[in-house]
């Protein structure tokens, strides 16, 4: 494993103007086995003494939630020079990855459960959660920047060596304030319960190669091809990249990958059936000491500065604020559900947007939520009951079974619709890895089925939105083109005014890059008197 030296940043005494051997011997090791007293190439000293990345020249966020400039990671060197025990956020994140990898789970519920279980303080969470998202985000291009440094092809490693590899490399080029001896040890010491014989020695022999090399010179060497490079550069899968380059050419494309590869903002909707967005932000400053902002297009919305999670705030216990992106509150907000009118949305788990069209509503008419899951389903009910509305009904079931129940009955449907989930890789980065073209087209066939099952529930002069998180033609425009064709009793509708402009065919496109929202599609159809 990597080469130690006894001694913190103010431990040790040794005189670097000394000659000979061991002044040499040090200077042969500077670059990253000495501990913080030697300067190294690409690096700068803290006013602590202690050598820190520079930031890595490729895009990238270079905020570590809950670690202040000049502070070591948790869990490394005492005073006396003993080595502590690996960083618990740096365990946990290596937990994670792993199950997401093997078990395909969604990165932020396993992120919940992962630190929830292990107790981590919040700024070990934050390093975590950092790392994770981090990995997930940047896998690709982490790939290109490690494989030079490899002599075994990193398709072919053990998958528990490669996270810590990639958990590492992250850490490197994209955490300013992480040493990165500190990185590497801890996933040489990761590596030895993890993974066969001789693991930790690859680990540590890769990672110590890779730590040496300054920012110009841990560039990626790109495929020849400028999509394929592009691509690698912003850490997608080739056949994403060169759709979205086709459709909105390659500048905007390559805004678009790396915003979606940027940290969402904490954005929340304001429970108006109890307060006001202005109480609310003065509760949030004065009762959880966060500072918000209104939201730019949805009038009942706050940007909220990241700190302590919702699930923590007063204002969130109470039923005052319920998170929830701002493309999200707008899709409720085109449906434009109106005081004491009948109002159904199918697809309604976990209950963000029921409730806010409860909400809309203020609570006075009929809100039919609908869901296949019986156990989501219960998190409609819960949501209503926090905050504090009575119009929610539930019906557990498929929509293509209960519709004709409620056929011409309801003035108003949303349909919510399963996708791709292509718009929302700020929060679930993974979902970019786990997709291909033809996942596109499964999609469409159940979207489709869905959506004229919804539409027997709207009467006559009643109307319908149909939206996904999702950004591509197969779930969104080919969906509502093939229903329109299908049942020409049903057309188009726009709406007078909307805060953000729909396009020539009145479909309302929420873009990361543009509007710094989630990716949303969604369009209003009207149903014929």
């Amino acid at each position: 494993m990597a080469r130690r030296r006894d001694g913190g940043a103010g431990g040790a005494s040794h005189d670097l103007a000394r000659a000979g051997r061991r002044a040499r011997e040090r200077r042969r090791h500077a670059r990253y086995a000495r501990r913080g007293r030697g300067r190294r190439r690409g690096h700068r000293r803290s006013g602590r003494g202690r050598a820190h990345p520079r930031p890595a020249r490729e895009p990238a966020h270079r905020h570590l939630a809950g670690v202040p400039p000049g502070r070591p990671a948790p869990g490394r060197r005492s005073p006396d020079g003993s080595v502590k025990t690996v960083s618990p956020a740096r365990r946990v994140a290596a937990r994670i990855l792993e199950r997401v990898d093997a078990e395909q789970a969604f990165a932020d519920q396993a992120l919940d459960a992962g630190i929830e279980g292990a107790g981590l303080s919040a700024r070990d969470a934050g390093l975590a959660t950092e790392i994770v998202l981090g990995v997930l985000r940047w896998r690709r291009l982490l790939d290109a920047l490690l494989a030079p440094h490899s002599k075994r092809r990193l398709d072919r490693l053990d998958p528990r060596v490669l996270t810590l590899l990639r958990m590492t490399a992250y850490q490197i080029v994209f955490l300013e304030r992480v040493p990165a001896w500190a990185a590497v040890d801890d996933a040489v010491t990761l590596a030895r319960p993890r993974a066969k014989p001789g693991a930790p020695e690859f680990v540590n022999a890769v990672l110590r190669a890779f730590a040496r090399r300054g920012a110009l010179e841990r560039r990626p060497l790109l495929p020849a091809d400028p999509v394929d490079a592009l691509a690698v550069r912003c850490s997608f899968p080739t056949w994403l990249a060169a759709r979205w380059v086709e459709r909105y050419g390659a500048d905007e494309a390559e805004r678009l990958m790396l915003a979606m590869n940027t940290r969402p903002p904490l954005t929340v909707r304001v429970n108006l059936a109890r307060t006001t967005r202005e109480l609310a932000q003065t509760r949030l400053r004065q009762e959880d000491r966060l500072e918000a902002q209104p939201t730019r297009y949805a009038p009942e919305g706050l940007v909220v500065e990241h700190g302590t999670p919702p699930g923590a705030w007063a204002a969130f216990r109470t039923g005052d604020v319920v998170p929830q992106d701002e493309a999200s509150m707008l899709v409720s907000r085109l449906l434009e559900p109106r005081p004491g009118e009948a109002v159904a949305d199918v697809c309604a788990a976990p209950g963000t947007k029921t409730t806010h069209i409860a909400t809309l509503m203020t609570d006075s008419g009929r809100v039919i939520a609908f869901d296949p899951h019986r156990g989501r389903l219960a998190l409609v009910a819960e949501s209503a009951a926090r905050l504090g509305l009575h119009a929610i009904e539930t019906h557990a079931g498929e929509v293509e079974a209960l519709a004709g129940g409620f056929a011409g009955r309801c003035d108003r449907v949303l349909v919510d619709a399963p996708c791709s989930n292509l718009g929302v890789l700020r929060r679930n980065p993974e979902v970019k890895w786990r997709r291909a073209p033809e996942d596109l087209r499964r999609a469409q066939a159940r979207q489709r089925r869905i959506l004229a099952a919804a539409a027997v529930m709207v009467r006559p002069g009643g109307r319908l939105v149909y939206a996904t998180c999702s950004l591509e033609p197969e779930e969104n425009d080919e969906v509502v083109q093939e229903f329109l064709a299908a049942h020409p009793g049903f057309g188009v509708d726009r709406p007078l005014e909307t805060p953000i402009e729909l396009d020539a065919a009145g479909v309302l496109r929420c873009l990361p890059h543009r509007h710094d929202t989630d990716g949303f599609t969604a369009i209003r159809v009207r149903r014929a008197d």
